[in-house]
């Protein structure tokens, strides 16, 4: 198997009206109400964050796209053949996520991954309400990073099982050098998005770290951290550049307990010429996440490593 694309998120949330605001004053998304919940627009799909309304605000489920009708039955095909229990997507499933089919897996660390095929739109035109324009299209909607505390399986069945490929990791020590470690691998699709999924080594109760999405300049970003402030949102990691990817972004506390990344000039990737590497900065400058995390928060995260 091999997905060509992250396609969508689903977001549980208890109030869904919190995010078609957060997303459409702070983000630039386009908000409207679809059967089963909310989709924020990005681009010309019917939506690339769905927000379901439920009894906690957290991290729901993955969207990984497939090309064709024929890989999503070779790709079910597949998942027998392994013995990898998946569970096909409900009629109220496919509405809410604008796809013809999907069927959706665990990983070992009990992430809830969505293998889909054939977006449904009518192709209106997207009008961000702050003029925003999204990168997306072959290379998905951007990345998200996930708690994996079993990190070494994870990663192993999300190569094996998804075809997803390492393209660099580092060792987080949250207390410095000689303190706890913590590894984050980042990982790609049959794309050139340098990753589209992070694993994070630890236990994260939002089921998220970040989700990240790409505007085409710099002055998107600097309008939209305008726009952060103007509403009071909470910061969780000032402007920098990012060792790995190149992406130019800042953090932002979203209504679902994990952060947005909103960055630009993003890598992509020619993988026949990458070689994997160790980075040792998550940046080359900037990204002071000591004001979205206090010294108790940094503590809870050594204490998961």
């Amino acid at each position: 198997m091999e997905v060509a694309a992250l396609a969508y998120s689903v977001i549980s949330a208890r109030q869904p009206d919190q995010w078609a605001r957060f997303g459409e004053e702070i983000a630039g998304f386009c908000a409207r109400e679809v059967p089963g919940g909310i989709a924020l627009r990005l681009d010309e799909r019917a939506g690339r964050l769905f927000v379901q309304p439920a009894g906690e605000d957290r991290y729901f489920a993955s969207g990984w796209e497939l090309r064709s009708e024929a890989d999503f039955v070779s790709a079910l095909a597949e998942l027998a053949a392994r013995g990898v229990a998946f569970t096909r997507a409900t009629s109220a499933e496919r509405a809410l996520r604008h796809v013809t089919d999907m069927a959706w897996i665990l990983d070992p660390s009990g992430n809830r991954h969505e293998l889909s095929y054939g977006y449904v739109t009518d192709f209106a035109r997207f009008c961000s309400p702050t003029g925003t324009r999204f990168v997306t299209g072959e290379l998905g909607y951007g990345h998200m990073v996930l708690p994996a505390p079993q990190i070494a399986a994870t990663r192993a069945f999300l190569i094996d099982v998804l075809g997803l490929g390492v393209s660099d990791f580092m060792i987080h020590r949250p207390l410095g050098p000689g303190g706890p470690e913590m590894r984050i691998d980042f990982m790609h699709c049959a794309n050139g998005r340098h990753h589209s999924l992070a694993l994070f080594e630890g236990e994260v109760p939002s089921g998220c770290v970040h989700l990240m999405v790409e505007v085409e300049t710099i002055d998107e970003v600097g309008h939209a951290h305008d726009r952060m402030l103007a509403a009071g949102a909470r910061m969780m990691a000032t402007l920098g550049r990012h060792t790995n990817d190149r992406m130019i972004s800042f953090y932002v506390a979203t209504p679902g307990g994990f952060a947005l990344e909103y960055g630009t000039g993003g890598r992509v990737i020619d993988w026949d010429r990458h070689a994997v590497f160790e980075s040792t900065s998550a940046s080359l400058w900037g990204h002071d996440f000591s004001v979205g995390f206090g010294a108790d928060e940094q503590a809870q995260l050594a204490d998961a490593a």
